[in-house]
């Protein structure tokens, strides 16, 4: 498990140096997790005729707390016609 995570973050985990400096830095992204916590990972926003309702000083934001690195942003349309 911890070898995947090593890999999939571009770490060359077959180096020890690498490894071991993968594991020095892991704990430092902990507050990323524990913000990520408080801020919430989903959010629901009514859509009608095409437009989001949202109020006048209302944005939607999105909130990178370890990064930057690319990022994939799934969205899910739910309703009837």
């Amino acid at each position: 498990e911890e070898a995947q995570r090593c890999r999939e973050n571009g770490w060359e985990i077959d180096d020890q140096e690498q490894l071991q400096a993968w594991r020095n830095q892991e704990p430092i992204n902990a507050h990323s997790h524990l913000l990520s916590m408080l801020l919430g990972s989903s959010e629901s926003i009514p859509v009608v005729d095409g437009q989001m309702v949202i109020g006048q000083w209302q944005s939607i934001l999105l909130v990178d707390l370890d990064g930057p690195r690319d990022r994939t942003v799934g969205v899910q349309f739910m309703g009837y016609q």
